[in-house]
């Protein structure tokens, strides 16, 4: 066992999240323990949770970043990694989180990359690359640092004990993953890893809605962040030189 937590919200999700317990349950290096955040689910999703040993952690506020958080909270280990419902880790995956925080003591968090498993085959590597590659570029350049990916991403429980208190939980609007790494500010160093890598589905990319929706999130996660900290203080902060790389605490 190694003092990893592993945080997953699920909403209405039973076959997506069995197949990610699955996985968890054959992972070289197990985690200490699996977290579940059941977000006013109506289907058997909590009961799948049990049957795998998870813990169930109940949210009734609709929405990724209340349940994403709340399952922070309720972790207890010194690592907290993330994944959600229909993530499929490497049964590496534990083993690699413990190595990329292990092998930059001075990164905050790490966030992986994903190939859209139930793709076409030619298409699951391609349409990630375009998705994840567009997300990563353009999230640096707004942030002044790499934002965090929900499907494949850990953090040090301190640097969660900092961010918790200013994550805009409240708003089911937002990626929760993007608001989580601008709260903990250019200052801090989240690292990007590729090895870090898991299967996603690809239900969340199709069809024009679903790409509208994701885009006035991703602006809107933005804009509540400026409003704190626009994105040349970020890029100012970021590159002076005597940044700390430790997350940024709240200035009165």
């Amino acid at each position: 066992m190694t003092d990893v937590s592993v945080v997953i919200p699920v909403r209405d999700d039973a076959e997506h999240l069995r197949r990610c317990l699955e996985a968890l349950a054959a992972q070289t290096v197990p985690p200490a323990e699996v977290v579940v955040v059941d977000n006013a689910s109506t289907d058997d999703s909590a009961a799948v949770a049990r049957s795998f040993g998870a813990r169930v952690v109940p949210e009734p506020r609709v929405g990724i970043p209340a349940a994403a958080a709340t399952g922070y909270d309720a972790a207890a280990c010194a690592v907290v990694a993330r994944l959600d419902a229909d993530s499929l880790p490497p049964t590496d995956w534990v083993e690699r989180v413990v190595r990329a925080l292990d092998e930059r003591p001075d990164a905050v968090a790490v966030t992986g990359a994903g190939t859209f498993a139930d793709s076409p085959p030619v298409a699951r590597t391609l349409l990630a690359l375009l998705y994840l590659g567009s997300y990563y570029a353009l999230g640096f350049l707004a942030a002044g640092h790499h934002v965090l990916w929900g499907s494949s991403m850990a953090l040090r429980r301190s640097a969660w004990e900092l961010a918790s208190p200013r994550v805009h939980r409240d708003d089911p609007e937002l990626h929760d993953d993007m608001d989580l790494a601008l709260v903990l500010g250019p200052r801090a160093r989240i690292a990007l890893v590729p090895g870090l890598s898991v299967g996603v589905s690809a239900r969340s990319l199709r069809g024009g809605r679903q790409w509208r929706r994701r885009m006035r999130r991703a602006f809107r996660t933005l804009s509540v962040n400026w409003a704190d900290a626009p994105p040349w203080e970020r890029w100012a902060a970021r590159l002076a030189p005597a940044a700390r790389h430790t997350p940024e605490r709240e200035t009165t």
